[in-house]
Formats: C-alpha cells, structure tokens, sequence
C-alpha cells in the first residue's frame, strides 16, 4: 500500500512523529504537501464533503479508503502494518498509552512558547512564555524524563526498547523528543543527559538505525525551525 500523509510542508512539528516510523519501516508514502501544488491538495482533501469522518488538522493519513488524524492514532493504526507494534492487543495498548504520554509531552513543549494562545505571536506572549518555559525545564521535563527511564530501567538485561525486546514506534517518538528538546532547550537538555544515560543511550541506537541515519542525512529530514513545535529562544534559558 501507499501511504499518503498530510502535513505542513515545511516544519517537522507532530508530523515528523509519523515520518519517522514510516522512514524506518522503508514504507511507500508520499508526503504530499511537500509534493508541487500540495497544499492546494491537502487544503482540498480538509474542506472534502466525500471524508466520512473528517480530520481536525494535519497530520492525517491516507491508506486505501481510510483518512486517520492524530498521530497517536495515526501511529496505532500504523504500528502494527509496519512491523513497529505489537501484535497483541495488550502490547498495542500499552505501546499507545506511552505515545499518548508523549503527546502530552509535545503538547507542554509547545506551550513554552505559545502559554496564551497559538493564534497570538511570541512576541506577545514573551513574559508568560518566560514562566512557563522556567516550569517546563525545571520540573516537567525532568518528570517526563523519569518515567521513560524508569521503563528502560525495569526492562531487564537485553531488552532495550521501551516495550522491551521489541524495537517500537515509542523507541522513535522517544528519539524524536530528545532532538527537540536538544534544539529547543539546549542548556537544559546538557544538564539532564547526565542523568538520564538509558534514554540517551536509545535515542543514539535509533539514530544509528540504517534507514533512520540515512533519512536524517537527507533533504526529506526538515531541519528545526522558529515554526514548528520546537523552537530555540534562548531568552528562556536561564
């Protein structure tokens, strides 16, 4: 099957959640708003009548007949095609809940420099923004990051991955967060990588993955930017 994903053409943002885990699996997909006059077609498809259940907002994917938006959801149907889920359902759900933990995680990242409203510039919102980034690095990313260490830590020997021997699209969505958060908070991230050695160890394994390293090293790996959910103001670091 091709996949068709719909996405903003020119940030990473919750989209890049989705590329990854089709990278990695080598899947057929077009990323089509990046595609000539393919906003025009993605704007189309949003405002379509013919979508039985339309999407909110990119990302939303495209397999045969089926539209799904959220990435979350978009990756729980996805896991398991792909060979990135388990095949279980207990496995599936527990693969889920962790990328919706995540989700919550991008969600407060986002705020750190949009606390008011997304509709508002930063520049509007640059003294709130200021406060909450203090919070984000000082409590809520360390709480983030304990958790998935503390899953990485109660595998045993030789389970690596946070479901454990199975290499998942949590592993990349984990990986996907470390970058952020490196490019959004560099000062931060250089404190907490001391300490949380299991995550950065996993983010390094996923990193080095064949066709990971190689979509990384490729025009197809948007770089960060001041547009996406990660962005580097350092006047909210200390």
């Amino acid at each position: 099957m091709r996949y068709e994903l719909y996405y903003w053409p020119s940030i990473q943002g919750r989209g890049e959640f989705v590329r990854l885990a089709l990278e990695d699996a080598g899947a057929d997909y077009l990323d089509v708003a990046r595609e000539p006059k393919g906003m025009a077609a993605m704007m189309r498809a949003m405002e379509s009548r013919s979508i039985k259940n339309p999407p909110f907002a990119p990302p939303f994917l495209k397999a045969g007949k089926l539209v799904i938006a959220q990435t979350a959801n978009i990756l729980f149907f996805l896991g398991p095609r792909l060979g990135l889920a388990p095949k279980n359902e207990p496995g599936r759900l527990w693969a889920h809940q962790l990328q919706l933990t995540i989700a919550d995680w991008v969600a407060e990242a986002h705020d750190t420099h949009h606390p008011i409203s997304g509709s508002l510039y930063y520049e509007d919102q640059k003294r709130e923004a200021k406060r909450r980034a203090a919070d984000f690095t000082a409590e809520r990313m360390p709480k983030f990051f304990d958790y998935f260490e503390g899953i990485l830590q109660r595998n045993s020997k030789g389970n690596e991955f946070l479901l454990g021997r199975q290499f998942s699209y949590i592993d990349l969505s984990l990986f996907q967060m470390i970058e952020g958060l490196r490019y959004a908070f560099p000062k931060a991230m250089k404190k907490l990588e001391k300490k949380y050695r299991r995550a950065l160890a996993l983010r390094d394994r996923v990193a080095a993955r064949p066709r990971i390293a190689r979509y990384l090293d490729s025009p197809r790996r948007i770089p960060f930017n001041q547009e996406g959910i990660f962005r580097c103001y350092p006047e909210l670091e200390k």
